[in-house]
C-alpha cells in the first residue's frame, strides 16, 4: 500500500489556508498546518482528526530561518517528508505611497516572499529525493496593480515569478510549481480591509460581486478546490502557471 503523501500548508488557521488544509485532507493527504501564533492550528487539526483525516498543527513564522528548518524536521518526525507545500501566510499593511511607513513595506515582504523562499527552500530536497513534488503559492488579483495595497501588489508580483523560476529549477526532478491568485474571497483579511475603508463588510461585498461576472465573491473553498488539483497527480503537466481565481477575467 502506497504510503500517504505529506502536505505543508502556511498561514493555515483560517481563511484561504483552513479551508486548504480542510481540502487537501479529505483527498487523502496528511496535512501539517503552520502558523506563527503557538495553538493557531489546533482547531482546524482537530477538526481534520475528526473527520477521519490525519493533521498536525506547528507553530513557526515563515520570516525565522531557524523555525522553519525546525518546523519541516518536526513535520519530517511526526508525519514524513513532505512533497507538497502551499505558501499561503499573508499579512496587509495598507496604505497609500505617501502615507506608507518602511516597516508597513518590510514586513510585507518578508512574511510574503521571504516566507515563501524559506519554506520553499526548506522542504524541495524532499520533493527531489522522491522525485515528485508541488510547490503552490498565494498570489493575488493585487498583483496587477490595486490602490493602497503597493506593498501587498509588489509581494504578490513578485511571487509569480519565483514560481515561474521554481518550476524552471525543479521541474527536472519531477516536481512542478504554480502560483494561485484569488480575486476578492471573503475571510478576516478582505474583512480588515472593508474595516479599513470604514465600509461594512456586507456592503463591501455587495459591492465586489455587483463587478464581478459570476455576481457573487469568492469563498475560501473556492481557491482551495484549485489548490487541491494543482496539489494531485493529474496536474503533472501544469507548472510555472499563475491560475486567477476571481469569478471572471482579470486581464
Amino acid at each position: 500500500m502506497t504510503a500517504p503523501r505529506i502536505a505543508v500548508v502556511t498561514g493555515a488557521a483560517r481563511g484561504i489556508g483552513a479551508a486548504t488544509a480542510r481540502r487537501l485532507a479529505r483527498t487523502g493527504l496528511h496535512v501539517a498546518l503552520v502558523d506563527r501564533e503557538p495553538d493557531a492550528c489546533q482547531e482546524v487539526a482537530h477538526e481534520i482528526r475528526a473527520a477521519g483525516g490525519q493533521a498536525i498543527d506547528v507553530a513557526a513564522d515563515v520570516v525565522d530561518e531557524g523555525a522553519v528548518t525546525a518546523a519541516v524536521e518536526s513535520v519530517v518526525e511526526r508525519l514524513g517528508p513532505p512533497t507538497i507545500l502551499v505558501n499561503n501566510a499573508g499579512i496587509l499593511r495598507d496604505n497609500l505611497l505617501f502615507k506608507m511607513s518602511v516597516d508597513d513595506w518590510d514586513d510585507v515582504m518578508r512574511v510574503h516572499l521571504r516566507g515563501a523562499f524559506l519554506m520553499t527552500r526548506a522542504v524541495q530536497s524532499h520533493m527531489v529525493a522522491a522525485k515528485w513534488g508541488r510547490v503552490i503559492s498565494l498570489s493575488s488579483t493585487s498583483s496587477l496593480g490595486n490602490r493602497g495595497q503597493v506593498n501587498y501588489a509588489a509581494a504578490k508580483a513578485g511571487l509569480q515569478g519565483f514560481t515561474k523560476t521554481v518550476a524552471l529549477e525543479l521541474g527536472p526532478f519531477g516536481v512542478t510549481a504554480n502560483a494561485v491568485a484569488p480575486g476578492f474571497i471573503a475571510t478576516d483579511m478582505t474583512a480588515a480591509t472593508a474595516e479599513r475603508m470604514g465600509v461594512p463588510f456586507e456592503e463591501f461585498q455587495e459591492t465586489v460581486a455587483a463587478q464581478t461576472a459570476v455576481r457573487r465573491v469568492g469563498r475560501p473553498e473556492d481557491v482551495a478546490n484549485v489548490i487541491s488539483f494543482l496539489a494531485s497527480d493529474e496536474a503533472s503537466f501544469v507548472s510555472g502557471q499563475v491560475i486567477y481565481v476571481a469569478g471572471g477575467p482579470t486581464i
